[in-house]
């Protein structure tokens, strides 16, 4: 690589205790993580969860209640935002139309009175830095998405912060745009090499850009880990509701014969032995399966032993192009299933009666205080 090419210095960021109250409102509570140099970590969550106010907290254009936010190592809770050392990429890209590229990625550096010979210098590197060498020239409107995508970021990174924080900057294009640019953010976040935390209630886009992801709820962290510890292993029904879709049986776990099972409405599903272990019988949890570890057979195929059979019917045949979903009635429950055409045996249809079959070790199993299935 090149001394033009050269990779951004990283830091770490470390929030301890940090809250940021109004009034009798905890719009960030008691939350403490480390992000590691040069780690993409992303703040997911609905609207309300606590996650922008994180962002902004860290940006210093809020202080909190309590904390401390380090950058580095370095206390910076109480520096202004123009002090840390931070870039920041905004949802709209908020460039100037009436100015180039190199004029849009220049403004930073003149309002930190860079002189003019070192900041044409900056904004050549800058530029270099995301692959658009030669096209500091163009104005917005004769960039593509992708592009004008790229000069946020080397606005962004032009006085080489070590830490990028980035506000649901896809979060305004449509589908196709903002999927082809997060593999330009994934491209950039390699080549830069920077510290990155970004806000984001997509979770798609969470899962494809993240080395991991701290969802949050209710001014918490529900979760804190790589998209498939989240995924495959959700710590609560919060989590296995809101990252893809899950399958979820409400109850309470018992024992029976040495083997654990979960009793739910009228269901009683077996649990991998593993999954049993930590709990005691008649706690409330719930059964998250995901719908592609879901397969149907028909009625009157012999019981496999390896599997969990509950008996349904077929309500709703739903063609995704690579995929089909199903929507099943399974006694009181409504189950999802979802299967690859081109490896799907039988395509199902509406009305056929069939058998929801699962392994008991793809029931992940979680506390659930909501839980109406009362007490044997």
């Amino acid at each position: 690589m090149s001394e033009t090419r050269r990779p951004l210095e990283s830091a770490s960021l470390e929030l301890d205790h940090l809250s940021k109250h109004y009034g009798t409102l905890r719009a960030v509570d008691d939350v403490s993580l480390y992000v590691q140099p040069g780690e993409f970590l992303t703040l997911l969550g609905p609207s309300g969860s606590g996650k922008t106010t994180t962002l902004r907290l860290v940006a210093g254009f809020m202080r909190p209640t309590a904390g401390t936010i380090r950058i580095a190592d370095t206390d910076i809770t109480t520096i202004p935002p123009h002090k840390r050392n931070v870039g920041m990429v905004f949802q709209s890209y908020a460039l100037f139309p009436h100015m180039t590229a190199a004029q849009n990625i220049t403004f930073p550096l003149r309002m930190h009175g860079v002189a003019k010979a070192e900041s044409s210098r900056l904004v050549d590197e800058a530029l270099a830095l995301v692959r658009l060498e030669g096209l500091g020239g163009r104005y917005p409107r004769e960039l593509s998405g992708g592009q004008q995508q790229r000069v946020a970021f080397a606005r962004a990174v032009v006085f080489r912060p070590r830490l990028l924080l980035m506000d649901e900057p896809l979060g305004a294009l449509d589908k196709k745009l903002r999927e082809a640019l997060q593999l330009e953010i994934k491209s950039l976040h390699t080549d830069l090499g920077i510290t990155i935390v970004h806000v984001t209630h997509d979770q798609e886009e969470a899962l494809v850009l993240s080395d991991r992801i701290a969802l949050f709820r209710q001014g918490r962290i529900e979760q804190l880990g790589t998209a498939a510890e989240l995924y495959e292993r959700p710590a609560s029904v919060f989590v296995a509701d809101f990252i893809g879709e899950s399958n979820v049986f409400h109850g309470r776990i018992e024992q029976v014969g040495g083997e654990w099972h979960v009793q739910s409405a009228q269901l009683r599903l077996r649990c991998a032995p593993a999954a049993g272990a930590g709990w005691s019988p008649g706690e409330a949890v719930a059964v998250v399966v995901r719908p592609e570890k879901v397969r149907l057979r028909d009625r009157g195929t012999a019981v496999d032993p390896a599997f969990e059979r509950v008996p349904g019917r077929v309500v709703h045949s739903i063609y995704l192009g690579s995929i089909v979903k199903y929507e099943l009635a399974a006694r009181d429950q409504t189950v999802f299933a979802r299967h690859d055409i081109a490896t799907s045996e039988t395509l199902r249809q509406p009305g056929d009666e069939v058998a929801i079959e699962w392994r008991p070790e793809h029931s992940v199993i979680v506390r659930d205080a909501l839980s109406t299935v009362p007490p044997a």
